[in-house]
């Protein structure tokens, strides 16, 4: 499997990104989805990655900065035919050295609270995510789990502070 950095251009990759945005909006009401389309997906302060086998798509995902220091997942998605291979894990240590590159200090992520969500809730506490408040412009919500990883070693865990804004 690779991994490359994606222009969001190919059928394959554009059809994975719209199941997972189909999928998610079953899951959650309007107001409490927070997976980006296509194009939200291609805006400044983001680079998305796919994950290949040969000629077929196995995941993608993408990191957003949300400041100088603070980065967020987003997009995390295994395609259905790559299920339990390794390509979630694979991709977010990718995301993970490539904050670190980046000069991040934190990384997070929202996810959401339903059984469907629990193997993510999971990858990502085995990464070393622990659960925290909003952060960013997220407000609590029923149907998120927001989660933190500290990326310069033991220290503070806590996130940026929140500024919330309720979702129009």
């Amino acid at each position: 499997m690779k991994i490359i950095e994606d222009d969001l251009s190919s059928d394959a990759t554009i059809a994975l990104i719209r199941a997972h945005v189909t999928e998610l909006a079953g899951h959650s009401p309007e107001e409490s989805c927070h997976a980006l389309d296509l194009e939200a997906l291609r805006a400044p302060g983001l680079t998305f990655w796919s994950v290949w086998e040969d000629d077929t798509i196995a995941g993608c995902g993408a990191l957003k900065a949300l400041d100088e220091t603070h980065g967020e997942i987003k997009s995390m998605r295994t395609a259905g035919t790559h299920l339990r291979r390794g390509v979630a894990a694979k991709l977010l240590d990718h995301i993970i050295r490539q904050a670190r590159m980046r000069g991040f200090k934190r990384l997070s992520l929202e996810t959401g609270t339903p059984a469907v969500f629990a193997p993510a809730r999971s990858l990502y506490a085995r990464f070393g995510f622990e659960t925290c408040p909003p952060f960013g412009s997220y407000c609590e919500d029923p149907y998120s789990v927001f989660m933190t990883k500290s990326l310069d070693g033991p220290g503070d865990n806590a996130p940026s502070k929140s500024s919330c804004r309720q979702a129009s």
